[in-house]
């Protein structure tokens, strides 16, 4: 695990704690790997209320709510998914806050439009408009997923704030 990851998890975790709230993790090309490096935290039970792996489309259906329309018309790398995972999440827990992730970690997937490592994320919250946002990762499969989960921490952090 690397220490920033690690020190990012941490301060996640010191922050909703703080603020008395939950998350909830949606990720599909990360695998769960956030809802890992998150569970690496001690009293990580305190603040991660649960985490979905949704890595097909039939999963993301059935746990989150996702619309078959929105896989069909954007793609599961997307804006609107990312949207829909985030929203969906939190409508399935006891969370207050959500943080979603979907993208093509490689070597396989990348097309001209959505090129290997394309990650869109969603961030929810009872209290809070959904954002999402586009991350464009170089490097391997590893690289672009590790990224990810650092990129995810960064924005959550500073949206729980």
């Amino acid at each position: 695990m690397t220490r920033r990851i690690y020190q990012l998890a941490l301060t996640l975790g010191e922050q909703l704690k703080k603020r008395g709230l939950k998350l909830v993790t949606a990720e599909s090309c990360t695998g769960g790997g956030l809802s890992y490096f998150i569970t690496e935290i001690p009293g990580s039970s305190e603040w991660l209320e649960r985490g979905y792996v949704t890595y097909s489309n039939l999963s993301k259906q059935q746990l989150l709510g996702v619309k078959i329309a929105t896989l069909d018309q954007y793609g599961a790398v997307s804006q609107q998914v990312a949207r829909e995972m985030a929203e969906g999440a939190l409508e399935q827990s006891d969370a207050q806050v959500s943080i979603a992730i979907t993208g093509i970690a490689g070597p396989d997937g990348g097309s001209v439009e959505k090129p290997i490592g394309t990650v869109w994320f969603g961030w929810s919250g009872l209290h809070a408009e959904t954002m999402t946002e586009v991350q464009y990762f170089k490097g391997d499969r590893h690289a672009v997923r590790e990224q990810s989960i650092q990129f995810a921490l960064e924005k959550l952090i500073g949206f729980i704030m």
